[in-house]
């Protein structure tokens, strides 16, 4: 990251910093916005956004920006940048259009609201930066093929735990060793966690009870892995993955989880466990050279054959500006997918649901998400978890059952159903969620 460091400070003496957009204001947004403020050189925050848009104003404020300037125009969102003014506005497609914005950095977790805003950035010839893994792991191998006809970067983002593990990847990758396991270590595991449970670990930190329940209930690291996943063609063991073995030996064992021949087998996998202390994301690899493997030894890393690298941490918004440097400066995006979906995730019945009822979103207290392998995904008919808010049960469904298509009613007329179908015609040549995507669309 040194190089992208130099150029970034190099933009800083030029005064040209990239101007970046901002697709909310909660936790990782304030903290982004502080750290861009104060502490990044070569970066100006053009503007943000945030449905509520007082919070918005918070984010500068938080950074110790006290004038801030509100818009709902676009001709005044452009003055007002041109201006050099630090703006805040309710209206993310002013954020998209704006010949004044660099790139755009998407924190949100909306899905729907997500694919609107990238699609309408490509339009206008900007990169999009994704922190929503949710939108990512749903349909994020369709928005790059949207990018790649606009001549684009999608990118996820330096600091959030699917970039973590791709760079780690590429690093072990490039020393000629051979990655069998991606994987994401988490401190708690508990599919029935709901935003009650989480709401006073939600208050100490600042977060929402949602995105806080997604993070406990397993939701969150299935849409992490889904994107790994699609990065480097690994696919999970099984539905769910380990569902959260706890493991807590030593980090250099852990090779000791996994059969050597199934992961040959299988390419490799994604997967996660709970427990570890110190570590956050490791790669489990192989080295085919006896010669190296000798090296390997002698530079403590054990007898193999699989021989572990991991990342104590992960720093979320502090490494943000890494991202924006790649993309912009030097056309480098972070876990690009290499074609359709590898993994999905498919909704799950948190408590017994029954027909008539319509389904909260993601983190709340009716589904949790589990990674699953795309073939079983689309033989299944599953309900992708990115997209349960607001469909209507037309069944019964019991407690840890796996919600379908034929179980719901969708919404009418959501981009997001829209390209997911298009997603399955695209890479698979399958029609069958057209009914459910275009047409419904059509209603």
């Amino acid at each position: 990251m040194m190089m992208v460091d130099t150029a970034l400070k190099a933009r800083h003496a030029a005064g040209k910093p990239i101007r970046l957009g901002i697709l909310g204001a909660g936790c990782v947004g304030r903290g982004l916005t502080n750290q861009l403020v104060n502490t990044t050189q070569g970066i100006k925050i053009a503007a943000i956004y945030n449905r509520t848009i007082e919070r918005a104003h918070d984010a500068f404020r938080y950074a110790g920006v006290e004038q801030t300037t509100e818009v709902s125009s676009q001709s005044a969102l452009d003055a007002a940048i041109e201006a050099g003014k630090f703006v805040v506005t309710g209206d993310p497609m002013l954020l998209a259009r704006s010949p004044h914005v660099d790139v755009i950095i998407d924190v949100t977790g909306a899905v729907e609201l997500g694919a609107h805003v990238v699609l309408e950035a490509f339009k206008h010839g900007k990169d999009v930066i994704l922190m929503n893994a949710e939108l990512d792991a749903t349909i994020g191998p369709i928005l790059q093929v949207y990018a790649d006809k606009a001549g684009v970067i999608l990118s996820a983002c330096d600091g959030d735990e699917p970039a973590v593990q791709i760079n780690l990847h590429r690093w072990v990758a490039g020393m000629g060793l051979t990655p069998r396991v991606m994987g994401n270590v988490k401190g708690l595991q508990d599919a029935y966690r709901n935003p009650t449970t989480q709401k006073g670990y939600a208050d100490t930190w600042g977060q929402t009870p949602q995105m806080c329940t997604s993070f406990a209930d397993g939701s969150k690291v299935s849409f992490e892995q889904a994107i790994v996943a699609n990065a480097t063609g690994f696919g999970v063991l099984q539905r769910g993955m380990t569902r959260g073995l706890e493991y807590r030996g030593d980090v250099m064992k852990l090779g000791q989880l996994y059969d050597l021949d199934v992961l040959r087998q299988r390419g490799g996998i994604v997967d996660y466990i709970v427990g570890t202390p110190y570590t956050k994301i490791y790669c489990l690899a192989e080295h085919p050279d006896p010669k190296q493997q000798h090296y390997l030894r002698l530079y403590k890393m054990g007898d193999g054959p699989l021989y572990s690298f991991f990342t104590p941490l992960h720093l979320v918004h502090f490494e943000v500006h890494n991202t924006i440097g790649r993309v912009v400066l030097f056309r480098d995006g972070v876990a690009k997918p290499l074609g359709g979906p590898v993994v999905e995730v498919c909704a799950v019945a948190k408590r017994d649901l029954k027909k008539g009822e319509v389904l909260d979103n993601y983190g709340m207290y009716m589904t949790y998400g589990e990674g699953v392998n795309a073939d079983e995904m689309s033989r299944m008919r599953y309900l992708p978890e990115g997209l349960v808010e607001g469909c209507t049960l037309k069944a019964d469904i019991p407690k840890d059952g796996v919600l379908t298509y034929d179980h719901v009613e969708l919404p009418v007329g959501r981009l997001a159903d829209q390209l997911r179908a298009e997603q399955y015609r695209h890479f698979r040549g399958e029609t069958w969620l057209d009914s459910y995507g275009m047409a419904r669309a059509a209603e």
